[in-house]
């Protein structure tokens, strides 16, 4: 097994980090820069900032900013909103970004994975599936953070998007965001059981437990959280020692384990 990954998740909004309950994202918990900071001292292992209003507003990625904050994150950094194109893929990695996240505009046109995968290989590009699930079970993936229905299953289109060079799923469910009730292990069972590739659990942890359920139970490779390191007392280096204990390999951590939770 490859070493888990701990990722904390940033959702940027225009000036701000904010975070909220079903993508409804109304509650300001910051900024970036701040929060990347704080992120560098606890040793974590990636990170995630999508700008959440990009393709709703149907704008370009903003790489001034991630030039800003690429130059005070001292581990890998996940970019995702509003891409659409090589061109602003090219932008964003010579900002300093490493790696890219597409959603919404693959489905509209699922070569682009093709493109960022031929043109920086597999390593580079990030496929992100938002998934809501019906009353009656069904499964179905949303674009536009999570405001319109692609009629696509999970599982399906993360094998396209794998087939087309996704070198990892960032796979969330939609109802599960925010809760801190725990991930949706069905549904991360289910598509990390149909791909090759990496997939990123996310939406819904709120214990150490939660992850470490993703990983034995759900088959996931890395476990993204947001509201629970902004809300609650658990921390990276805590979620690092719980996977250990359970015997899952983690990279391990040469910084101390003392931190202060991020909540206020």
């Amino acid at each position: 097994m490859l070493k888990v990954r701990i990722i904390p998740t940033l959702l940027w909004k225009d000036l701000g980090l904010v975070k909220g309950i079903g993508f409804h994202s109304w509650r300001r918990v910051g900024t970036v820069l701040p929060a990347i900071k704080v992120y560098n001292s606890r040793d974590v292992d990636e990170l995630i900032l999508v700008d959440i209003t990009a393709s709703l507003a149907m704008t370009t990625p903003d790489t001034d900013s991630i030039a800003d904050f690429s130059q005070e994150c001292f581990v890998p950094l996940t970019v995702g909103g509003g891409v659409t194109t090589v061109e602003q893929t090219t932008a964003l990695l010579r900002a300093g970004a490493d790696k890219i996240s597409v959603n919404t505009a693959a489905y509209a046109r699922p070569a682009l994975v093709d493109d960022i995968s031929q043109r920086f290989g597999s390593q580079c590009v990030v496929a992100s599936i938002d998934v809501s699930q019906d009353a009656d079970g069904t499964y179905h993936c949303k674009s536009h953070s999570g405001t319109r229905d692609t009629k696509r299953h999970p599982v399906e289109w993360a094998r396209e998007l794998a087939n087309r060079g996704a070198g990892e799923i960032l796979l969330t469910s939609i109802e599960r965001d925010g809760t801190l009730q725990g991930y949706d292990l069905t549904l991360i069972a289910s598509v990390a059981g149909a791909v090759d590739v990496p997939v990123i659990a996310s939406g819904g942890a709120g214990s150490y437990q939660d992850m470490v359920d993703a990983v034995l139970q759900g088959g996931a490779s890395a476990v993204a959280a947001a509201s629970m390191f902004h809300f609650t007392e658990q921390t990276p280096a805590g979620a690092r020692q719980a996977l250990m204990n359970a015997a899952i390999p983690v990279r391990r951590s040469f910084k101390p384990t003392n931190e202060v939770p991020l909540a206020r």
